[in-house]
């Protein structure tokens, strides 16, 4: 005869065993944002050589940035980086590389510019790993992205993050190029 006590027990002790095995992910921190390290600018020594420098940097080195100016040449840049609506991520990692400032940049200024504007960033990742795990990574991932166009201006109102893990892959092939090509934001207009 079936005891209902003692299925019941069963069914939670199996339950605990399956959630601590699922627990050495370690996707449950908050997503890392790369900041900017100081970049030295040329011609000055250590920074320190009292006032700004002539570069628009202050005394510590690290150059300011204006998103309002577009000077010379940068009408095109901005197209370009805007052209641009991918962000591709190293393999099990949800860090933004530095590389996409100009892309980010770019879309954080339309954004800014035009409220009213919403972009959806959808978290994708390669086959490896659980079905369970890339859906984190890939929310993760978007999460990441969005973290980082708040950070430059953007309304988290204007932002919505979400994952498809590995359900749709940019290549279905399985070298390391194509995979490296699932690991990635698309960011969408809405």
């Amino acid at each position: 005869m079936f005891n209902f006590r003692s299925g019941l027990s069963a069914a939670v002790c199996t339950l605990a065993l399956f959630a601590a095995g699922c627990s050495s992910t370690k996707l449950d921190d908050e997503a890392p944002v790369e900041t900017g390290k100081p970049v030295p600018v040329a011609g000055a020594a250590s920074g320190a050589a009292g006032g700004a420098n002539s570069a628009g940097a202050s005394q510590s080195g690290v150059a300011t940035v204006d998103l309002s100016k577009s000077g010379a040449g940068a009408g095109g840049a901005d197209a370009a980086a805007m052209a641009q609506r991918t962000v591709y991520f190293d393999f099990d990692s949800f860090i933004v590389k530095e590389e996409y400032r100009p892309v980010l940049e770019a879309h954080a200024k339309a954004l800014s510019a035009n409220r009213s504007k919403r972009m959806t960033l959808e978290g994708h990742t390669d086959e490896s790993g659980g079905r369970e795990y890339n859906l984190a990574l890939g929310q993760k991932r978007a999460e990441a992205v969005l973290k980082s166009l708040v950070l430059l201006g953007v309304q988290t109102t204007q932002l919505e993050a979400v994952s498809f893990g590995e359900e749709r892959p940019a290549s279905t092939s399985t070298d390391e190029a194509s995979r490296a090509k699932n690991r990635r934001v698309e960011l969408k207009a809405n």
